[in-house]
């Protein structure tokens, strides 16, 4: 039975020690959205959720990767999906919203927060989403027989102390062995400045991925100040129309850079990676 209060949400002070982190997640009503909720880790806000509109995605990164997800198949067409590092599950939600039934995979190390988030804030009715607790490279191996994916979404990292077993191209070229020809990684990246974690990623893929670009706000691309990118990765070349595409969508203002315009955040030469 659901812990959550009538209309699907969580009930008044919703909490959740969290062993692993020795801290507690909780889930509280957006006072500005109605039928929206956000998750805190610690006090840090760490996802939102629409539970009214799960199409809308609230932070920016993430509606950049949603915006990927959109043009990776016609409207639609469903997405076989791959979240490593659940959150509150925002995007898987969007996912089912805007392809529904597409048939998904999502990985949280936090027993707790997962169970957490699934009890509070249910999934729609025909969600097709197998959660798993592990970690987010080791489960790779356990996942062949899901794949080929379309997407795998890594949202992990968080500033310099990210875990090194993920933040390396190894971690890389086992995603892109799951990944469908078309398919694409898409990676959060929070940093603060000088961008050490972004431009050490960026660098990474670019050993793996034939194409790699990043999409943030322009102010983003000069390394003075924290925030987000996304990272994308293809095994095939850039498909025509993407960039204009994905800038239009926002959130405004959006800058993408992919090839040589990367080369200052990533450093020179281009993708290790060619089709045979």
């Amino acid at each position: 039975m659901s812990g959550g209060t009538d209309d699907g949400g969580p009930r008044p002070g919703a909490s959740r020690y969290l062993a692993g982190l020795g801290t507690h997640a909780t889930i509280s009503p957006d006072e500005l959205v109605p039928g929206a909720y956000v998750l805190s880790i610690g006090g840090a806000e760490q996802s939102h959720v629409d539970l009214a509109a799960p199409r809308h995605v609230f932070y920016a990164y993430l509606r950049r990767i949603a915006n990927v997800l959109d043009v990776l198949k016609p409207p639609g067409e469903p997405l076989r999906v791959l979240h490593l590092g659940a959150g509150a599950l925002t995007l898987a939600r969007y996912v089912q919203a805007s392809r529904e039934g597409s048939p998904q995979v999502a990985v949280e190390c936090e027993r707790e927060l997962l169970g957490f988030v699934l009890d509070q804030l249910p999934l729609a009715p025909g969600t097709v989403l197998e959660t798993r607790i592990g970690d987010a490279r080791w489960e790779l191996a356990d996942l062949a027989d899901r794949a080929p994916f379309d997407a795998i979404v890594l949202d992990v990292f968080s500033g310099p102390g990210a875990p090194s077993h993920l933040a390396h191209r190894d971690f890389y070229a086992e995603g892109a062995a799951l990944l469908d020809r078309d398919g694409a990684m898409l990676v959060n990246i929070g940093d603060d400045p000088p961008l050490t974690l972004v431009r050490s990623q960026l660098a990474a893929m670019r050993t793996v991925f034939r194409e790699v670009a990043a999409l943030s706000e322009p102010d983003m691309f000069e390394a003075r100040f924290p925030g987000n990118f996304v990272a994308v990765g293809l095994q095939v070349p850039w498909p025509e129309g993407w960039s204009d595409a994905l800038i239009a969508a926002g959130p405004h203002p959006t800058e993408l850079r992919r090839g040589v315009e990367l080369d200052a955040l990533a450093g020179g030469g281009q993708s290790g990676r060619r089709d045979s």
